[in-house]
């Protein structure tokens, strides 16, 4: 849960800096400002989703400082939904294929989380 929430602090960080840079990651080819159509608010909602992303980041690393299972374990049906919105998006040709990278982000990370919660309450079982 902590790099988790590390990793959505940074890339946050990295859309409210160089918003190009985290659109390049994630399969987007960026247009120079000069290119923008009149409207065009992609920058407006990167910057918005990018600091949606360091919030949850930082969400995340306090309840993983504070060992908060209840959290974890409403992560993981929400992280599954995301993972088939985001599978969904590609498919339907709404997102670029490299989109499929952060979808699957999402997918893996509810498994493993799952799956440690699993084991951890073995555990505590045994």
């Amino acid at each position: 849960m902590a790099v988790f929430g590390l990793l959505a602090t940074a890339l946050g960080v990295v859309g409210l800096v160089a918003p190009d840079a985290l659109l390049t990651v994630m399969g987007f080819a960026p247009v120079p400002d000069a290119r923008r159509a009149e409207g065009d608010h992609t920058l407006v909602f990167l910057t918005a989703s990018s600091m949606a992303a360091v919030n949850m980041g930082v969400y995340y690393m306090l309840a993983a400082l504070a060992d908060w299972k209840a959290f974890f374990r409403w992560t993981v049906p929400f992280r599954l939904l995301t993972c088939a919105v985001f599978l969904l998006a590609v498919v339907s040709g709404r997102a670029p294929a490299g989109f499929l990278g952060v979808g699957l982000w999402e997918g893996l990370g509810a498994v493993v989380t799952g799956a440690a919660l699993r084991y951890e309450r073995r555990d505590a079982a045994a």
